[in-house]
């Protein structure tokens, strides 16, 4: 293998780069020294994209990308950059082009769509007496609390943005299903993997917050990920 790529992050809606942290670890103890969690204002996912974009041309080398739920969109928008060896998914959007991460999930609702609420200044949240059984049922209740408390609300109009050309039509790619996902139906998640024709998809009897209660086994597949791209 020649030199580790910069591992770039990238999160989802109701979270921030924080969310990461156990990952960061884990892919810290594998060796990789260069890590970057982008942080996106998730005001539409043109910005997030562009963020994200900004992120990676800072790197030197290059960059494998991981994007978790809302943030395989962003990946998918923003991945196609000459620095990209590949493109990670965590229980992650992958929309065609012209497809949104709205219209993945009005086609197949998850658990615990019912929860998710739009406030009088246009963003979205997760009812926060409801999170932990959203987000992350698999969490304990005090690391589910800091989680719903800290959570950071989209603007509801991002959720309807489509994707331009995604870039997993170019880059290989890897896919993390989460079997017990109630933000993101896991139907929508085999449906998405299957069509990328990943290099390996694999399935977590998990949450939605995957890259929080099994941080050990994503950052195994971001590992595999890293190792083969830049092989």
């Amino acid at each position: 293998m020649k030199d580790k790529p910069t591992i770039v992050l990238v999160h989802g809606f109701w979270g921030g780069a924080a969310h990461w942290s156990k990952v960061i670890v884990e892919l810290a103890r594998k060796g990789y020294a260069s890590q970057r969690a982008v942080e996106l204002p998730l005001t539409s996912l043109a910005e997030d994209a562009e963020r994200t974009r900004k992120m990676v041309k800072q790197q030197p080398g290059p960059v494998l990308l991981v994007g978790h739920s809302y943030g395989g969109a962003v990946i998918s928008e923003a991945g196609d950059l000459p620095n990209v060896v590949g493109l990670v998914y965590i229980a992650a959007f992958a929309p065609d082009a012209g497809e949104s991460p709205g219209a993945i999930t009005q086609a197949a609702p998850p658990a615990a769509i019912a929860n998710v609420v739009p406030d009088s200044d246009g963003y979205l949240w997760i009812r926060h007496d409801k999170y932990h059984e959203s987000f992350c049922q698999d969490l304990g209740a005090d690391e589910a609390l800091v989680m719903a408390v800290t959570q950071k609300a989209p603007l509801a109009s991002t959720f309807g943005d489509n994707v331009s050309a995604p870039a997993w039509k170019k880059k290989p790619t890897w896919y993390q299903v989460s079997s017990e996902d109630r933000m993101i139906n896991p139907e929508n998640q085999k449906r998405m993997s299957a069509r990328m024709q990943p290099r390996k998809i694999i399935t977590l009897a998990a949450g939605h917050a995957s890259l929080a209660s099994k941080p050990a086994e994503v950052a195994a597949l971001i590992d595999e990920a890293a190792t083969s791209a830049c092989s």
